[in-house]
């Protein structure tokens, strides 16, 4: 009987996973971004990164933060581990596979540690400095079904990297007024860096985190959320296809504690609020991939425009709200 996963390598085509899927042709590449801190950011790419993992995937979380808060979460000690992303960034004899650490089974990382902050001020009359990481990725590209990369909270040389290097952004935010505000601003940041140095970069989506169901500003602030997206829907902007992912995640206590024990929400307490809502959010992803590869290969028809995997409308296009104001109802 054939190998199917040899079969796969040798005719380019997908490879299956254990739990039946195929795995893509290419690696997904996906960022996770908002200039605005404490809002779940490193947590969500740390636990999706692991439920995604748990599902089959080989996944690889970049951290591109000089706090080195992704590292530590999953116990890895960045001033101690050996290579970090900065060797990466400023060394062009340091390959990718050099600094990769393995945290758990089909879940690696390149942490990041304090040195990193000088990265940007180092790197100042380097040309092309923006795409050093994806130059790098490209040599090893193969060793891994999604990568995530947890940028800093901010618009600098680590973050416009991170973008580079990415398809796709996953924006973490809380349902909070205050956080509508500065979205227009990094969906603009986003499409500017599209234009100017990554054309095929998108925004899939908002990550609802810390969500608080019951709070009627929350519910607000989420209708608001998917009113700008049914605007955008059809336009030629980089969030034209982007909606509220589902499900949001829960305020929930664990998530907070896991870190301090260097372990996902999936090693810590796997039957949680928390871990539940990442691993259906992983499961979703997956799914909606999927039918993007293989609409890509032409396997099937495009799927309508509500799908189980992520909360889609449709409706007139419109331009990001300046600062945010339109979202916030001003």
């Amino acid at each position: 009987m054939s190998d199917p996963r040899q079969e796969a390598e040798e005719t380019g085509a997908a490879a299956p996973t254990p739990d039946g899927d195929r795995r893509p042709t290419r690696p997904r590449l996906v960022a996770l971004i908002n200039q605005k801190g404490g809002v779940g950011k490193t947590t969500s790419t740390v636990n999706l990164g692991a439920a995604l993992a748990e599902a089959g995937r080989r996944v690889l979380l970049i951290d591109l933060d000089p706090q080195g808060h992704l590292s530590l979460h999953l116990g890895i000690d960045p001033d101690t581990c050996g290579g970090t992303v900065y060797d990466v960034l400023i060394d062009p004899d340091v390959d990718l596979d050099g600094v990769v650490h393995k945290a758990r089974t089909n879940l690696d990382v390149v942490p990041a540690n304090v040195d990193l902050a000088a990265a940007e001020s180092e790197l100042a009359d380097v040309e092309d400095r923006h795409a050093i990481l994806g130059r790098k990725f490209r040599a090893a590209a193969g060793s891994w079904d999604v990568v995530l990369l947890d940028c800093p909270p901010s618009l600098g040389m680590l973050t416009l990297n991170g973008l580079a290097l990415a398809e796709e952004v996953i924006v973490p935010m809380q349902a909070h007024f205050l956080a509508l505000q500065g979205l227009g601003r990094l969906l603009e940041t986003v499409s500017l860096v599209g234009r100017g140095v990554n054309p095929d970069l998108r925004v899939s989506g908002v990550l609802l985190c810390m969500h608080e169901r019951q709070s009627s500003h929350g519910r607000e602030v989420v209708a608001e959320l998917k009113q700008f997206f049914r605007e955008a829907r059809g336009g030629t902007q980089a969030w034209s296809d982007a909606s509220v992912l589902l499900p949001a995640v829960r305020r929930n206590i664990k998530l907070a504690e896991a870190p301090s024990f260097g372990q996902t929400i999936l090693d810590y307490a796997p039957n949680c609020p928390g871990a539940m809502d990442y691993r259906t959010l992983g499961q979703r992803l997956l799914e909606r991939w999927r039918k993007e590869d293989e609409r890509l290969r032409g396997d099937s028809s495009p799927p309508e425009v509500a799908t189980p995997a992520v909360e889609t409308m449709a409706g007139p296009t419109t331009a990001a709200p300046a600062a945010g104001a339109a979202l916030a109802g001003d």
